[in-house]
Parts: C-alpha cells; structure tokens; sequence
C-alpha cells in the first residue's frame, strides 16, 4: 500500500507532529505530490531508512490523530454498510 494524504490531511498532520523543515518538505512531496522516496536518497544524501522514516512520521501523526469525542476503530462490513460508514466519515469532516 503506497501512502497518501491529501493536502488538508497533510496540514493537520504536521500541526501536531514536531518535525523540522526537512522532515516536512519529504513528507509532502512523497505524501501529497507522490515523488518517490528514492529521489531524495539521491538529492540530500540520506538513508532510504531516514527518508520512510520522515514519511512515516507525517503519516502516523495524521493517522494516529483521533478527535475528541471520536474513537478509532477498523472493523469489515458489507459493502452497503461500508457505504454508509463512508457517507458519515464524509460528513463529520464537513462539519
């Protein structure tokens, strides 16, 4: 699974992770823009270990970020349950 987020998401990832400038410019090249992680292997010199690991950071923070009065759950549901899942995950962040 290749990791994604979408510009709000990166934003509200990076306003409660503590990273620096670097970190943050990785981040969203790879998490928003899609520029693989191995162009900046070659461009700033650094491990593929530290690069996943900057990604990574941005990623959790974002995916680890539970709103009060939320709770995180994974569960599987039929399709038409999924939907439905989907349609008040929708709702809530238009909210």
């Amino acid at each position: 699974m290749k990791k994604k987020l979408t510009e709000e998401q990166f934003n509200l990832a990076v306003k409660k992770a503590r990273i620096n400038e670097q970190t943050k410019m990785i981040a969203y090249e790879v998490l928003v823009k899609g520029t693989a992680q191995t162009h900046f292997v070659k461009l700033l010199g650094l491990s593929k270990g530290a690069i996943s690991q900057a990604v990574s950071r941005v990623f959790n923070a974002y995916h680890d970020n539970v709103p009060a009065g939320y709770e995180k759950v994974t569960v599987i549901l039929p399709k038409h349950k999924a939907f439905i899942v989907k349609q008040w995950d929708k709702t809530k962040k238009n909210t």
